[in-house]
């Protein structure tokens, strides 16, 4: 009860970082960054846009990407404001509330991410190994509940968390190493038993992104195993190709996820830059990539796309 107290008694404010030792070179490294976040952000827009005015892509596998575009859209907005603050303006402080806020949502949307990607591995399992039922497996009704059921898992799991950094004391240092809150981050910053939370952070990761990393690789065992069954090679292979992007997705997402943890992990002689930079990055590539991956390999949304974007152009 003290440790609350002490924490809502004086506001605490957090510090964030840049990247450290180039913090002279902030405003040209910025523009990459604008670029990453205007592809991310224009990108997921228009798949999101095709998918609801194209009556052709009124399909689960659509429905489901365009739930990919949002929860990406989500994580590259929960990032934008504090990352390009301190790379244009310096503007290094946030206050406690709105750093747990931040969090919340970065965490959220990539607990939604996860969750989406096993779903539309479901999809390529219904979708290839019992196709005549695949309309009626996947109904709109049991669309949205999945829908529901993604959107409720990543809350309830993320409140916990927040609860729990709400009862600590911060009383070092109040400098985060990170362009954004980080969970383990600002657990470092605590003079207050933490043991609690990170375990509760352990099991909220291996109950998310490690329960559907297995779910994915399992449904993917399958659904080779389908394919493998089929007779014609061509029908294999216009199989195989249904699952491209979706396998594109996940390697986006699961690739740099695994490549930081090691780097936390192993690369403790690496230079500070370089942990500020992948972790910044981590969170743009799989927003930025999803659009290109999906507009390059699938047909349906590429053609959607050219079209919407050629209406466009002849308007103006």
């Amino acid at each position: 009860m003290s440790a609350f107290q002490n924490v809502t008694s004086s506001p605490v404010i957090f510090l964030l970082t840049g990247v450290p030792g180039l913090e002279a070179f902030h405003t040209w490294i910025s523009f990459p960054f604008c670029l990453l976040y205007a592809t991310a952000l224009s990108g997921n827009s228009l798949i999101l846009f095709v998918v609801i005015t194209q009556p052709s892509l009124h399909e689960p596998m659509y429905y489901f990407l365009s739930l990919l575009s949002t929860t990406d859209l989500g994580l590259s907005i929960s990032t934008l404001a504090t990352m390009l603050g301190i790379f244009w303006f310096n503007a290094r402080e946030i206050s406690f509330n709105a750093c747990l806020s931040q969090m919340f949502f970065i965490q959220l949307f990539t607990v939604m991410e996860s969750s989406v990607l096993l779903a539309m591995a479901f999809d390529r399992f219904v979708a290839i190994s019992d196709p005549l039922r695949y309309s009626s497996v996947l109904t709109d009704i049991k669309i949205a509940q999945i829908f529901i059921a993604i959107i409720t898992r990543g809350t309830l799991i993320q409140i916990p968390l927040v609860i729990l950094l709400k009862r600590l004391s911060y009383c070092r240092s109040h400098v985060l190493h990170h362009s954004y809150c980080f969970h383990p981050d600002v657990l470092k910053l605590s003079c207050t038993d933490t043991r609690i939370n990170s375990a509760v952070g352990l099991t909220a990761l291996i109950t998310t992104a490690g329960v559907d990393s297995i779910f994915i690789v399992l449904s993917y065992v399958l659904i080779i195993r389908t394919v493998l069954s089929i007779a014609s090679p061509e029908e294999r292979r216009k199989a195989f190709s249904t699952c491209v992007s979706h396998i594109g997705a996940v390697a986006v997402f699961y690739i740099p996820l695994i490549s930081l943890s090691f780097l936390h992990r192993f690369g403790k002689q690496a230079p500070p830059y370089l942990h500020t930079m992948i972790a910044n990055t981590y969170l743009l590539i799989p927003p930025v990539m999803n659009p290109i991956i999906y507009s390059v390999k699938t047909k349906q949304i590429r053609t959607a796309m050219l079209k919407v974007l050629h209406s466009s152009m002849t308007k103006t």
